[in-house]
């Protein structure tokens, strides 16, 4: 399996289980290993007190592009420190697309940038995050299938619900094996 169907394969058993982002309205619109563009739709119950978008709403739509770009190499991939600024104010009705790109990697901790802009190109959202790389490995379950926004979905009919597959890893709350490792002594 290539790196980009691996990459699709994760996001979208990933996104099956994530009912916060499809709560968001979270579309993936590109995908790659190391990159993930999402974008959504801003609603009314989504605003504070001001009438403009709550914070929060923002940085878990870049949080999502995140998880879902640091995920695409196959490890189960945590954020361990994220922080955002907002330069402009988000309306009811903006639609905001996060665009997360990796930066910088190494074995256990990766460095992502996500810009997050509103319908007119604006930056409405700088977020920079760390993620750290563990050595459990995610399921590649629905691999054929596409994720991102405009493309066909593949492998309909004999698409297996990953969520109730054994193999099926969930990024959060990761299943610990049973089964114990028998290591080699060493004096």
């Amino acid at each position: 399996m290539d790196a980009q169907a691996l990459a699709e394969g994760l996001v979208a058993t990933m996104l099956e289980g994530d009912a916060f982002s499809r709560w968001l309205g979270v579309e993936v619109t590109a995908l790659a290993p190391g990159a993930c563009t999402v974008r959504m739709t801003v609603r009314d119950e989504m605003l504070n007190g001001f009438g403009v978008c709550h914070g929060g709403v923002t940085y878990a739509l870049a949080d999502s592009a995140l998880a879902f770009a640091s995920n695409t190499h196959g490890r189960v991939t945590v954020s361990v420190d994220n922080a955002i600024s907002y330069p402009a104010a988000v309306r009811a009705g903006d639609t905001l697309v996060a665009a997360a790109t990796e930066e910088s990697a190494s074995r256990r901790l990766a460095f992502y940038r996500v810009t997050v802009t509103n319908q007119r190109g604006e930056t409405v959202g700088l977020f920079r995050g760390t993620v750290y790389r563990t050595d459990k490995q995610l399921s590649a379950l629905g691999a054929r299938r596409s994720v991102v926004a405009g493309r066909d979905a593949q492998d309909a009919q004999d698409g297996q619900d990953a969520r109730n597959t054994p193999h099926a890893v969930d990024p959060v709350h990761p299943v610990q094996s049973s089964k114990t490792e028998s290591r080699p002594q060493v004096e």
